[in-house]
């Protein structure tokens, strides 16, 4: 359900006032945008089951808007629902807010926003897993601040360095943990010429929050970390990422995204090692990896369709089936999208 093409589009046209020109900005109204998202999946859990299934991706219908409030300086909100259950009528839709968050921006001082939205760590360190579309396979990155709650603050650009900031505020009797806790993240991101570099650290000092639609207690309250490396090739992208949390797991990736005209392949592979006390006794002291291959074509601006093969292995257990250690998963699916 990752709609990198989506959210690239959307991030930009958030936070900036360009997104407003035109018919818009001369009446001052809010942009609506959104998609509907196809997927047909195959997927094969060796000697486990097997599932075919056509299903919506991650459907999702949205509002933004901003405006003047002094010379200098914008306010801007944004508001994001996902979960539409395009795909099959009989199915209850279970409408869910995605993003939904208000704030103000201006060239000296930054932005500033509150409410639910990406994490600065996820905007920082997290592009392999983030990536891709049906992400059946992808490794999850440990880490338990949430989206909901948060305050955050990303810097202006210090000559290629940006600061990001992020605290979630949970109170007594938010969720289903019954305390107060006040996590946090921070976040460097540094560009010069083709080269990005990021590191991020999320203190982890409170349950994981609007992960769906339940909270669940924290793992532990060791900090996560977590670096990236990014560099552009004309039209081949090269990332590298590390994320690490000590007595729970460490994650490493690779990728690699070739652009062809309106062609876009990309392949990566990871690999997450979960320590020996990890809380899941199926994957305590065990690997995972996951090759994962796209092949995406833009058949317009707002229509595109993709392929992408996931091959998962690693210790044997890891997906349920004793003995066994592979699960493959091959997708076709449709965009459309304003």
């Amino acid at each position: 359900m990752k709609k990198t093409i989506i959210a690239s589009a959307i991030a930009a046209a958030t936070f900036s006032g360009a997104a407003m020109a035109g018919a818009h900005a001369e009446k001052n109204l809010p942009t609506v945008y959104g998609n509907i998202q196809y997927v047909l999946y195959h997927d094969n859990i060796d000697g486990g089951s097997s599932a075919v299934e056509h299903a919506d991706n991650g459907s999702t219908l949205g509002v933004l808007h901003d405006h003047e409030i002094a010379p200098g300086l914008t306010g801007f909100f944004r508001l994001e629902i996902d979960r539409l259950g395009a795909d099959d009528i009989s199915t209850e839709s279970t409408f869910r807010i995605d993003q939904a968050y208000v704030g103000v921006k201006g060239e000296n001082f930054g932005q500033l926003w509150v409410g639910t939205s990406d994490t600065v760590y996820e905007r920082a360190v997290t592009e392999i897993s983030e990536f891709y579309e049906v992400a059946f396979l992808n490794q999850f990155v440990n880490y338990d601040t949430g989206e909901g709650d948060t305050v955050q603050y990303l810097s202006p650009n210090f000559g290629g360095l940006t600061i990001g900031a992020a605290v979630q505020i949970n109170g007594d009797g938010d969720g289903q943990v019954d305390k107060k806790s006040y996590p946090w993240q921070l976040a460097a991101m540094y560009e010069v010429d083709a080269l990005e570099l990021a590191f991020a650290v999320d203190s982890n000092d409170g349950g994981r929050a609007y992960d769906g639609f339940n909270r669940v207690d924290s793992v532990n309250n060791e900090n996560t970390y977590g670096l990236r490396a990014s560099y552009n090739l004309d039209n081949l992208r090269l990332t590298g990422e590390f994320h690490t949390r000590k007595d729970v797991a460490d994650t490493f990736g690779v990728m690699g995204v070739y652009t062809l005209g309106k062609n876009q392949f990309a392949l990566s592979y990871e690999l997450t090692q979960y320590d020996n006390n990890f809380v899941d006794a199926d994957l305590a002291d065990k690997d995972v990896d996951t090759v994962t291959l796209q092949a995406l074509h833009n058949l317009s601006d707002h229509m595109y369709v993709y392929f992408e093969g996931y091959l998962g292995g690693g210790d044997n257990g890891v997906y349920g089936v004793a003995d066994k250690s592979e699960r493959s998963v091959a997708s076709v699916g449709a965009v459309y999208y304003f």
